[in-house]
């Protein structure tokens, strides 16, 4: 009964994540990602994604009970080995209610990336998650490219193509 009930809280919260505003219903194509007050896990503001325009921008939405996630850290991971010299950067969105439980996750599959905390869950709303994990692709321009929900592993080598495309077009 107490698993259903954590299931029941955890569609109300994403439902809720669905109601977004009409500015970013729809980000893919031509449009900035919306700006973001994020932390770095020690509390220190993080940056904002202007400042890695002129490379590509892998953003992941995750917390540490999504089991989609637990297999897409690897995947991240070795994203950052083989595109990150080139200009990808990768950050992990985390959106746990408890910092502690974020650390504890990270202790157990430690990120190669960087990750920053969603504290009050506005940039996640302002994103439009409805999925764990939720992957938004940002070009050279600064512009999102594709949405991604959830993780398959059989999607990784579509996701790297098109990464690989995005590292080829000119800012």
């Amino acid at each position: 009964m107490k698993k259903h009930a954590v299931y029941l809280l955890l569609a109300g919260w994403v439902s809720g994540l669905g109601m977004i505003s009409p500015a970013f219903a729809h980000l893919e194509g031509n449009t900035p990602p919306p700006g973001c007050q994020l932390s770095q896990l020690d509390g220190a503001p993080a940056q904002d994604w202007a400042a890695h325009k002129g490379g590509v921008i892998y953003i992941d939405f995750w917390a540490s009970w999504c089991p989609p996630c637990v297999r897409s850290f690897p995947f991240m991971n070795q994203l950052v080995q083989d595109f990150g010299e080139r200009g990808l950067q990768v950050v992990g969105v985390n959106l746990d209610e408890k910092l502690s439980d974020a650390q504890q996750f990270l202790a157990r599959i430690p990120a190669e990336f960087s990750v920053v905390v969603d504290a009050d869950k506005q940039c996640a709303v302002d994103f439009g998650v409805i999925a764990m994990p939720s992957t938004y692709i940002i070009d050279k321009k600064g512009l999102v490219r594709h949405i991604h929900h959830g993780f398959r592993p059989g999607e990784a080598q579509a996701l790297r193509d098109l990464i690989e495309a995005l590292l080829a077009e000119s800012s």
